[in-house]
């Protein structure tokens, strides 16, 4: 009998291991977010510094994590509902787009000290570098996309749009812009080289897009709706809705994984969502992975191979970020 309980307890042992061995996302390590009180938004990869950006919009902070050590670094005061982040790696600098007050605020990646701010309205959101061309691009107000000059934060030029623009997403081998407009139901497409509008992509299948991802090799861009909550996939050759799928509630960001085929998708309601191409154009869900209530912003870095989640602080859950790698 009880050589048979130790052989029954292997076996278990084994499944188990097997399973996690097959999960796409495995927690390995969280760090504190120490004070950081309401709501986070998105957050950057400085992979010179090996440090992590995250904005902490309620706590009107930028926190700084050393992601070699695991460790919280630094919490960056002077800021009023910080949004967006983009590292400027060339010029080792960090750009924080405010949602209130000063628009976009320009720190040193070395020592954190403000080196300028560019005055573009309130409400600036979502930010992008462009290293080729040592362009950034910030969304802001009640509907334009920016084209600033870094080096001395002149405004090079405006794109209007139809409503507040939330995620956009840069061509590399091209000068096209994709824009979510949820207020106009719309996917704006900007030449960014002009700085006009050059093509609009109604959105009908589903409402409230935010997040974006693009997967260029492919010609087709991934935008999170969250009314009812889906993500639609675009020929970006055509601006044709090419398939959808269902996904996590409340949806703030998603990635595309292209070396595993993969999509991750975070959402308050509280769970990561990984989906796994089986062929082309089609999506099968494969982890519904439970995370927080609240924990909506994420940012998949593909050479660590990590997906960096953030947590918020509610009741007994602590803000945190915490770390899972892609299997």
């Amino acid at each position: 009998m009880k050589r048979t309980s130790v052989s029954a307890a292997f076996v278990a042992l084994v499944a188990t291991l097997s399973s996690s061995a097959q999960e796409p996302l495995t927690l390995v390590r969280s760090i504190d977010l120490p004070r950081v009180e309401g709501r986070i938004d998105h957050m950057a990869f400085d992979a010179a510094g090996q440090r992590l950006y995250v904005a902490a919009l309620g706590n009107n902070t930028v926190e700084v994590l050393d992601l070699k050590s695991g460790s919280h670094v630094k919490s960056l005061p002077g800021f009023r509902e910080p949004q967006g982040i983009a590292v400027l790696p060339d010029a080792r600098l960090v750009a924080i787009a405010n949602g209130q007050g000063n628009g976009v605020q320009l720190i040193d990646a070395s020592d954190f000290h403000s080196t300028g701010s560019v005055r573009l309205g309130d409400d600036s959101d979502n930010v992008r570098y462009d290293l080729t061309a040592k362009r950034l691009f910030v969304g802001f107000g009640g509907g334009a996309l920016a084209g600033i000059s870094p080096s001395d934060g002149k405004v090079l030029g405006e794109a209007k749009l139809s409503g507040h623009p939330e995620s956009f997403q840069l061509e590399r081998s091209g000068p096209r812009v994709f824009v979510n407009v949820p207020d106009a139901d719309q996917i704006v497409v900007v030449d960014r080289a002009a700085m006009k509008v050059i093509a609009t992509w109604p959105v009908v299948g589903a409402k409230a897009n935010f997040p974006m991802a693009l997967d260029e090799a492919n010609h087709r861009v991934f935008v999170g709706c969250r009314r009812p909550a889906k993500v639609l996939v675009y020929d970006t050759a055509t601006g044709k809705e090419s398939s959808s799928f269902d996904i996590v509630g409340d949806t703030d960001d998603l990635f595309y994984d292209a070396v595993r085929k993969r999509l991750y998708v975070s959402g308050g309601e509280g769970y990561v969502d990984v989906f796994q191409e089986q062929d082309a154009g089609r999506f099968a869900r494969v982890a519904h992975t439970a995370t927080a209530p609240g924990a909506r912003t994420s940012l998949f870095v593909p050479e660590l191979s990590r997906l960096y989640l953030a947590v918020p602080h509610r009741g007994n859950q602590k803000a945190e970020v915490r770390i899972y790698e892609a299997r």
